[in-house]
């Protein structure tokens, strides 16, 4: 059965061509225009991920992110935010969105998006070995993507875990922000301050004490590495 999709937007026209396009790409999709029905159309069904309107009325897109990151399940979600309005952005993935674009954007380029991160929430293709990443109490598992610290699981985003795994696979090296963009999110070009801000949410769950990590460290001019606590 084909993945369902939510699309929360009240924009009937910018809607429309997002529906379009994703049921064009193969996903069952529904479509609601504002915050409250958004969340109670995930009460009922909830659906394989939700393309997120910042801008809504009843309830903004931020709050019903907030909402929903609540929830056990972890849907993914992609937010929509208007072009330059870095402030909603980067706050929308403070809140746990794992994507992002920006208005105007292309219909094409979101069905990637889409696909890449419902890939990613699948877990790693049948092909592909399963790790088993282990530093000093933190435990990660890219087979079912499932990490935990100290024996506590760990509630991460799909990137959050992407990152996080793919910064214990090289311990001590040093990542430029780019580097990290392209290699964990697929982006050659982008907003290199989508990293900084998991790298932050990753701090306040993995460290003793984020302002002062040992784990997650940054190079100052370069961008971050991990740093072994083990050995």
């Amino acid at each position: 059965m084909s993945q369902r999709v939510l699309v929360v937007d009240d924009d009937r026209t910018v809607a429309d061509v997002v529906c379009r396009y994703l049921r064009h790409a193969g996903y069952r999709v529904d479509h609601v225009s504002d915050g409250p029905a958004a969340l109670a159309a995930v009460a009922a069904a909830p659906p394989q991920l939700v393309v997120l309107d910042v801008m809504l009325p009843g309830l903004d897109g931020l709050e019903v992110c907030r909402r929903l990151r609540q929830r056990p399940d972890g849907i993914p979600i992609v937010m929509l935010t208007a072009r330059g309005d870095e402030a909603d952005r980067i706050l929308g993935l403070q809140l746990g969105a794992d994507d992002y674009l920006g208005k105007p954007f292309s219909p094409r380029e979101l069905v990637l998006r889409v696909r890449s991160v419902l890939r990613r929430a699948g877990g790693e293709p049948a092909s592909a070995v399963s790790e088993v990443l282990s530093d000093g109490g933190l435990v990660v598992e890219t087979g079912p993507r499932v990490a935990g610290l100290h024996g506590r699981e760990l509630s991460l985003t799909l990137r959050e875990f992407d990152l996080l795994a793919h910064l214990m696979r090289h311990p001590a090296r040093a990542f430029r922000r780019a580097e990290l963009l392209e290699q964990v999110w697929g982006w050659r070009f982008g907003d290199q301050s989508t990293v900084t801000v998991h790298v932050r949410r990753l701090r306040e769950k993995i460290e003793v004490d984020p302002a002062d990590p040992r784990r997650i460290v940054t190079v100052w001019g370069v961008g971050y590495r991990y740093e072994p606590v083990d050995g």
